[in-house]
């Protein structure tokens, strides 16, 4: 291979990778509020795909009707959210969180589906997008380009995730869900009020999806038939980083991102989805843990 072939080669895998760094801090977003109900309730919730597209539905809303740009709505749609989230858990959910997980997994997945067909409902299925929200100019580094949209997009939802970590462990509510995931009855008997904290965990959960889909919606197309994708990126950067912990969400979604940026060059963009499912075999079978959990939790 002559030296400016290798030299080419080189400079367009380092783009792929940092493609995909700047999309798996997206998926980081999605990821740390699914990880983070999953660990403390021991519930997967289904309809987390859901609710990070009506995050995005109220970006896109937010910026036809009053000019908000996807940053600034995330202070809408997080708020709007959390109070969703805290209201279905302390009523609805909570009823069967101690359930076996079968329960659970079904009543989320009923909830998905309301979700679901209610935004089709309401909005139809056509893809909606959100134009001039980002500069469009990228920035050069040397030979590789940086898209602004996807740069602003990323950075924003890795600080969000990085201040729900700061959150749970700075904060005396945080430290509290904290306590509740490592030993329930533990905080009980020292006067936690675990039905409080289920519900603010729950509530957080679904405010990172907010939060994930208001910057998604900057960069890709809403629809609600999105919804399935953003769970599958939700469920497997949470295994490939370790459940129950957000910065293992951090670490996992951008590990996805690169593994699927990577596949789509050497096996095609169609087969983005297969390379995700083999890497998370591979995780499995290596280290079920993931990436920065603990070995033998559940």
């Amino acid at each position: 291979m002559a030296l400016s072939d290798r030299t080419g080669a080189i400079v367009q895998i380092a783009q792929v990778i940092l493609n995909g760094l700047l999309l798996g801090g997206l998926y980081a977003a999605m990821a740390a509020g699914f990880s983070l109900v999953w660990g403390v309730l021991n519930i997967i919730n289904i309809a987390q795909g859901s609710a990070v597209v009506l995050g995005s539905y109220v970006a896109f809303f937010a910026w036809r009707y009053a000019g908000l740009n996807p940053l600034a709505a995330v202070a809408l749609a997080g708020p709007l959210l959390f109070a969703a989230g805290w209201l279905l858990q302390r009523f609805l959910i909570q009823r069967v969180v101690a359930a076996p997980v079968l329960i659970t997994l079904v009543f989320t997945f009923g909830m998905d589906l309301i979700l679901n067909n209610s935004m089709i409902s309401l909005f139809t299925a056509d893809y909606r997008k959100i134009e001039g929200a980002f500069p469009t100019m990228p920035l050069t580094l040397g030979a590789l380009t940086l898209p602004v949209d996807r740069l602003l997009a990323a950075v924003a939802a890795i600080g969000a995730a990085f201040a729900l970590h700061f959150y749970l462990h700075k904060s005396r509510l945080g430290r509290a869900i904290v306590a509740v995931r490592m030993d329930r009855q533990t905080a009980e008997l020292m006067g936690v009020r675990v039905e409080i904290i289920y519900a603010t965990t729950f509530g957080l959960g679904l405010a990172m999806a907010g939060v994930a889909g208001c910057l998604l919606a900057a960069i890709f197309p809403t629809s609600p038939l999105n919804s399935a994708y953003y769970l599958h990126v939700a469920f497997v950067a949470c295994v490939l980083g370790g459940l129950g912990s957000v910065l293992g969400a951090v670490a996992g979604g951008l590990l996805l991102g690169v593994v699927e940026s990577l596949g789509a060059l050497l096996v095609g963009a169609e087969y983005g989805t297969t390379v995700a499912a083999v890497a998370l075999l591979l995780m499995l079978f290596t280290r079920p843990q993931g990436l920065l959990g603990r070995a033998g939790y559940e």
